[in-house]
């Protein structure tokens, strides 16, 4: 079964501010819904998805995507968000804990790209907060930049108990100078066994309009290498993806990626990896 790991819902009038900040965002701002997602995941014969926190940053759309989950079979997790420094974190996770849907809970994410200081991703804070997802037995994805990779390197370092997922694979500059750098900060995180990461978002870190699987390329292949195919799960990153490429060719160009591996690293990456590190059934 091909399980997208990481896409987005959203209705756009409940105050996403990010849609907002740049012109080139305008074609996201409408609502998508979940008969959105399946009218796109179906004809691709995806079977599952994870639904991921989409930067409104309050309890309210957790609650909300777990309801959306308990009614879709074709949503199989969610990633809720969470205020990572928050000292009553272990109760607001105990909370979810009691809403409708609350059993489709995999994981939780806040939005560390947004620091203005790389290093507080790994202050004592964080790490409290992380150990707290831990014990409330979530992983927590990581929202992060290229630059904040060693620090987070750092933090997964510090909480060994806890399953971290790198989305994006840390926004790397696609087509830009920097995939030295990336790929030199992405190392240290990759070392640590507890961390897993998304091939996902790739089409919207390179140019939109002129992107090309050759583009692609290195960094699938540079992901491959530090993390193994055990530990990578696609995602496509929908809605956002379509500002670059729509759903079906997001998949295509991965099946393309993946085209001479073994079936079981494809099996991996297309729904293996994903459904064992978010529990995920059926």
């Amino acid at each position: 079964m091909i399980i997208d790991a990481h896409h987005h819902l959203w209705q756009y009038d409940k105050g996403y501010k990010w849609l907002d900040a740049k012109p080139e965002l305008e074609p996201l701002r409408r609502p998508y819904t979940v008969d959105d997602l399946v009218a796109v995941t179906g004809p691709a014969g995806v079977g599952k998805t994870v639904l991921v926190e989409a930067g409104l940053g309050k309890t309210g759309e957790v609650a909300e995507f777990l309801a959306i989950a308990a009614k879709n079979d074709t949503v199989a997790g969610v990633v809720g968000w969470a205020d990572i420094r928050d000292s009553g974190l272990a109760r607001t996770l105990a909370e979810y804990r009691e809403l409708p849907g609350a059993d489709k809970l995999v994981g939780v994410r806040d939005h560390l790209q947004d620091d203005p200081f790389p290093a507080d991703c790994a202050s004592a804070e964080v790490v409290r907060g992380v150990q707290a997802v831990a014990e409330a037995g979530l992983t927590f994805d990581l929202l992060v930049r290229v630059e904040q990779l060693p620090y987070v390197a750092k933090l997964a370092g510090a909480v060994e108990e806890t399953l971290f997922v790198l989305d994006h694979l840390g926004k790397p500059g696609i087509g830009a100078d920097g995939f030295k750098a990336w790929r030199e900060a992405l190392a240290p995180l990759a070392a640590h066994p507890h961390v897993v990461a998304k091939i996902s978002g790739l089409v919207t870190e390179a140019d939109w309009t002129q992107w090309t699987i050759a583009d692609l390329r290195p960094y699938f292949e540079c992901a491959v290498e530090t993390f193994g195919a055990e530990r990578l799960m696609w995602g496509s990153d929908w809605p956002v993806c379509t500002l670059a490429a729509e759903y079906q060719r997001v998949l295509d160009v991965t099946n393309e990626l993946i085209d001479e591996f073994a079936p079981t690293e494809r099996r991996r990456i297309l729904g293996g990896t994903a459904a064992e590190v978010y529990g995920l059934e059926g």
